[in-house]
């Protein structure tokens, strides 16, 4: 038996006045499942995360969570972006309790605290965001994504700003949650083998107006880790079919 859409964008368009960002994309994520979205820049990924999220309208065609459509700003569903806009008068844990001010005190400090030491944070609760690495800052933005409990995750490029060791240890911490807490994620990258690593599938998008052109199902063993991933012989042949369908070495010759 399938598993149950917990979002989907059925026949969803975008436009701008005069400028059509995306146009007849229609997918879903199932329970559990972690969906890459990658194409061209511009090509409209962020676009369709801002309507999942109920933070933009489609001019046409309906985005729904859990069978309900999307018409604003929904409880189920919370979004992580590229800087972890760590409120900088609030301490780390507080940050995290940030969409939990109507629990009570012991179930948000509960709560923060065992993502905090999930996380390898917990020593840092009282700490100010100016005072930890980046990598630090964007695995607290992560708790903080985590604790209000959602359905779905959106993800638009969480780790792009990393170094590559630190995006390597912070991809094995989230591949890990989702698996573990069976969370359900639509996760942006330009990261091909980052793509590869950590999803169940992957859409590749057209150029501008942007669409849906393949999806490709990754067969990989472990994506709850995905550094062991990365030495599966098999991604080399993923990587070098996304490139195909990006033109990445038509637009790389000079």
């Amino acid at each position: 038996m399938a598993a149950a859409a917990r979002i989907e964008f059925r026949g969803v368009a975008k436009r701008f006045a005069s400028l059509v960002a995306v146009r007849d994309v229609t997918l879903s994520v199932s329970d559990g499942e972690v969906v890459s979205l990658i194409g061209p820049s511009g090509c409209g990924k962020s676009t369709l995360l801002n309507m999942g999220s109920g933070l933009a309208s489609s001019s046409s065609g309906e985005v729904l969570v859990d069978g309900e459509r999307v018409t604003g700003p929904n409880a189920h569903v919370a979004f992580m972006l590229q800087k972890d806009l760590l409120l900088p008068w609030r301490t780390i844990r507080e940050n995290v309790e940030l969409g939990l001010e109507i629990k009570s005190i012991s179930e948000r400090q509960n709560r923060s605290m065992r993502l905090l030491k999930r996380f390898r944070l917990e020593e840092f609760e009282a700490a100010y965001p100016h005072q930890l690495s980046g990598g630090m800052r964007q695995r607290a933005a992560l708790a903080r994504t985590l604790a209000v409990e959602p359905t779905v995750l959106l993800m638009d490029e969480p780790f792009s700003a990393l170094d590559a060791q630190t995006k390597m240890v912070l991809q094995q911490d989230l591949a890990q949650t989702l698996a573990e807490e069976r969370k359900t994620a639509l996760f942006i990258t330009h990261d091909l083998a980052e793509a590869v690593a950590l999803s169940d599938r992957i859409l590749v998008m057209s150029a501008r107006p942007g669409t849906i052109i393949e999806e490709i199902v990754v067969d990989l063993p472990e994506r709850s880790n995905p550094i062991a991933r990365r030495r599966e012989r098999r991604v080399g042949e993923y990587l070098a079919r996304l490139m195909e369908l990006l033109h990445v070495e038509e637009r790389t010759t000079i």
